[in-house]
């Protein structure tokens, strides 16, 4: 008997693990909050769990994905969550990230650890910490450690969203350019582009 093909929330977990460090792996580390803010994943974690409780169709997915379509672009720092403001459409405008889902968690979470430890822990952790708890609701254990220690992006644009998460239109040579740029191979391209697929048909 053939065995069941693994489900497209799966799959993705195994880039989430790839992107989770950034571009800055190597100035990140495990529990960096714990000597500034020592409840910090603790928080992120009980407020996902919440959440996603009541709504766990969609809401770990939307997470997921936030993470992905930040991480894309300039690395992960929180850049997707950055408003427009005159004379500069930010990454959230643009056109791969309007069904964007999962911000109103983020800013719950970063309201609470605001009043808790004000000016600590940066949105791009909150992100971070966000996706991979709510694959921790989905599969009842953290697949992927969460490094911790970035710092919030301050610059936000809609064209670089354009140019740098992957389009369903892209051919082949753009999109392996595109993984390439963030150290991802073909084999991570093929998975992503099956979940898409596959998900566009469930």
């Amino acid at each position: 008997m053939a065995r069941p093909a693994p489900s497209p929330l799966l799959l993705l977990v195994v880039l989430a693990g790839a992107l989770a460090g950034g571009g800055e792996a190597a100035l990140l580390k495990a529990h960096f909050y714990r000597p500034s803010c020592p409840a910090a994943e603790a928080v992120v974690r009980d407020i996902v769990v919440a959440r996603v409780a009541a709504d766990p169709a969609a809401l770990p997915a939307r997470l997921l994905r936030l993470f992905f379509h930040d991480c894309f672009v300039r690395g992960c720092d929180a850049s997707v969550l950055i408003d427009s403001m005159a004379g500069n459409t930010a990454e959230k405008d643009a056109g791969p990230n309007g069904s964007l889902g999962g911000l109103d968690v983020i800013d719950t979470a970063k309201a609470v650890l605001e009043a808790v430890c004000p000016g600590v822990v940066s949105c791009a952790d909150i992100v971070a910490l966000a996706a991979r708890d709510a694959m921790h609701t989905q599969f009842g254990r953290d697949l992927w450690d969460v490094q911790l220690g970035r710092r919030d992006g301050v610059v936000s644009s809609a064209s670089e969203a354009l140019s740098n998460i992957p389009s369903p239109s892209d051919n082949f040579t753009t999109l392996e350019a595109k993984f390439a740029s963030k150290g991802l191979d073909v084999k991570d391209l093929v998975i992503l582009s099956g979940t898409y697929i596959s998900s566009q048909h469930r």
